[in-house]
């Protein structure tokens, strides 16, 4: 059985005033029967750098791609003190940057300046403004002279930083971002730790990759079947070398 919460939870309801992210009972089931949500409930304070972890088929993905409304399950997900629903999804996703595991996912304009510019086009903002805003999220993932280059031509890490540039012009509130280390080089891998380390927004971020968790992220928290197991401060989560035994997890 899973050993749930063997620390504080620090995302109780007493742990800050100024909650970017609350979810709360989220379940979740695919239309083939699998329950892949059971009563999830966390909480993200502005500024937090959170990392969630836990084995293959634990039901991370499926939690991110509730955090924008690209899917929606039983219970409460609330953004910024929103309630994420048919009626509120535009603005959500203007909140909200999920950056996908493979940047081909969402990378699909000719060119990078394209793919950057598309959430502030569709916003309807006026054209100076989606320019200074595509400058400023190619500034900030240090891909700054890329407007013109094919976005398909660039090596996997350049197509990372563009994909986090993406959700950077739409101006997000909150960072979710999964597996963002996956398929990098050292040098790329180093890049991207840096970039998110600099980055001023509330993360989410889901990743196997557990020596950049305890380098970046000092709150981790461990998905397993569904649930949330342990949530608590990244030093002693990782020193507990049976509970990552527990959920499938190495200890770095």
């Amino acid at each position: 059985m899973p050993v749930e919460h063997p620390v504080d939870v620090l995302s109780s309801p007493s742990a800050c005033d100024d909650v970017v992210l609350e979810v709360r009972d989220l379940c979740f089931r695919y239309p083939d029967g699998h329950q892949v949500l059971q009563g999830v409930d966390l909480r993200l304070c502005e500024g937090e750098k959170v990392a969630l972890v836990g084995p293959n088929g634990a039901g991370k993905s499926t939690l991110m791609l509730h955090l924008n409304g690209i899917l929606s399950g039983e219970g409460d997900v609330v953004v910024m003190g929103l309630p994420v629903n048919r009626e509120t999804v535009a603005r959500i996703r203007g909140m909200v940057g999920l950056v996908f595991q493979n940047p081909d996912d969402q990378l699909f304009s000719p060119t990078v300046f394209e793919d950057v510019a598309f959430g502030p086009l569709h916003m309807g903002l006026p054209e100076d403004e989606i320019r200074q805003r595509v400058r400023a999220a190619l500034e900030a993932v240090q891909m700054t002279g890329f407007e013109q280059r094919l976005s398909h031509h660039l090596s996997m890490g350049q197509k990372k930083r563009i994909a986090i540039a993406t959700v950077l012009s739409m101006r997000p509130r909150l960072l979710v971002l999964d597996e963002p280390s996956a398929g990098l080089d050292p040098r790329a891998r180093r890049a991207l730790i840096n970039l998110l380390r600099d980055l001023p927004q509330t993360m989410l971020v889901a990743t196997h990759d557990l020596l950049m968790v305890r380098e970046l992220f000092p709150r981790m928290i461990i998905m397993d079947d569904g649930r949330i197991v342990a949530d608590g401060p990244t030093e002693q989560l990782l020193a507990d070398e049976a509970l990552l035994t527990a959920h499938g997890l190495e200890m770095p």
